[in-house]
């Protein structure tokens, strides 16, 4: 029997962890989770994320010291129908397709299918790295009933790419259905968004959990990049902000965020800022601001800036981009696997570390010439949201900022 690579985790933590590797594509859909003999919970692992996970990153963002180890599974886990997994009725349902069609199927176009995707309600949104062999086309219509038949989905679309529209706009092509209006449940908060005109960042779960975790009642929080609401809202229903202000310039999804305001009982403590946030006329009232931009907020600094309070300052969150670059350890034949590892995890950090101490210092000038007096600034905590490319990581530097 194939082993299958599982998250081994506590079960009191289980459904948080569930959650992040879900929000990540990496969760296996088609297996069903297992409690093992000693109790852990064995969550399902796709093969193709293996080699992306990070550990310290779960285990900070569930806030758990708990068991989180990867282990390989020879104990059956089923799927949730019939006992056959997701992925092989897909398949099943496709070669009789082919083989209807007078086609062969091949390890080839396997290897076209789609090995994660995002999951709203009833429709299943794809990247664009399956289904790209001319062979797909020749099946026409049916091509995408047999595939949601295989995935039991009623609707499919597929993201090409994102705009340059300057609003990051997604291009997003509808493969069956016509509703593009979708709901989506993160830690008790419900977006609804329509998959064709707004971005929906699965991957910043870890960083929303956090958020909800902040203590941030009888403060003024402003979110400078408030998209459909992916920071706004966890910072007004968990983290408690007397009140926020929302800066978004995509008209598109500022409708979407007053409707899940209001969806979540919270537009009564939110003020909506549209347009070029560089161009807001608040200031001297944020406790704490949020510039939640990637690849850089570095635009948003001198707003930010101007924002906090000037008597007793506040807290920034600024994300990042930062890339680094693996020691060269060609000229070491006898070094491993695991100490390569270690040394480009370690360098990975120590980039870091000098991207947040020279932003502390560039933020410290720069409230300085805005206000004329002499600010100090703390790097309190700096989180790895995600990685891309290999040492391409997305983090979020915590900066506080105190007048002196």
């Amino acid at each position: 029997m194939e082993s299958v690579p599982c998250l081994r985790v506590s079960q009191c933590h289980a459904q948080q962890f569930r959650t992040c590797l879900q929000s990540k594509g990496a969760l296996d859909p088609s297996l069903c989770l297992l409690k093992d003999s000693d109790g852990t919970v064995l969550l399902p692992i796709l093969p193709s994320c293996l080699s992306q996970l990070d550990l310290q990153s779960l285990r900070t963002m569930v806030a758990s010291d708990g068991a989180c180890e990867i282990v390989r599974s020879q104990s059956p886990l089923l799927s949730k129908k019939r006992g056959r997994t997701r992925g092989n009725k897909l398949e099943e349902i496709l070669q009789e397709l082919l083989e209807s069609h007078g086609e062969r199927w091949t390890e080839e176009l396997r290897g076209d299918l789609p090995r994660s995707f995002q999951r709203h309600e009833d429709l299943f949104l794809f990247g664009d790295n399956c289904f790209s062999l001319p062979l797909w086309k020749k099946m026409g219509p049916q091509l995408w009933s047999a595939v949601a038949k295989g995935l039991g989905a009623k609707r499919l679309a597929k993201m090409s790419q994102i705009s340059r529209d300057g609003f990051r706009s997604p291009v997003v092509t509808m493969l069956l259905g016509e509703d593009s209006w979708v709901k989506h449940v993160d830690n008790r908060i419900r977006y609804e968004f329509d998959i064709t005109q707004c971005m929906f960042s699965a991957g910043n779960i870890t960083e929303k959990l956090r958020v909800a975790g902040f203590d941030c009642r009888g403060e003024t929080v402003v979110d400078l990049y408030a998209g459909i609401g992916y920071f706004t809202l966890p910072y007004l229903v968990h983290a408690g902000a007397s009140h926020l202000h929302a800066c978004e310039w995509n008209p598109d999804a500022v409708e979407t965020l007053q409707k899940n305001l209001v969806a979540n009982g919270v537009s009564d403590r939110c003020t909506v800022h549209q347009g070029d946030n560089r161009q807001l006329q608040l200031c001297d009232i944020a406790d704490r601001v949020n510039l939640g931009l990637i690849p850089s907020s570095e635009d948003g600094w001198p707003v930010a800036c101007r924002l906090l309070k000037r008597t007793t300052g506040g807290i920034l969150h600024i994300h990042q981009n930062v890339t680094s670059v693996l020691p060269n350890t060609a000229a070491i034949p006898a070094i491993n696997d695991a100490t390569q590892r270690v040394s480009g995890k370690k360098a990975d950090r120590e980039v870091w570390q000098a991207w947040a101490d020279d932003t502390a210092n560039r933020i410290a000038s720069l409230l300085k010439d805005i206000t004329g007096t002499r600010w100090i600034t703390n790097n309190q905590h700096i989180e790895h949201v995600k990685s891309y490319a290999p040492h391409v990581h997305h983090i979020v530097l915590d900066l506080e900022c105190r007048p002196s």
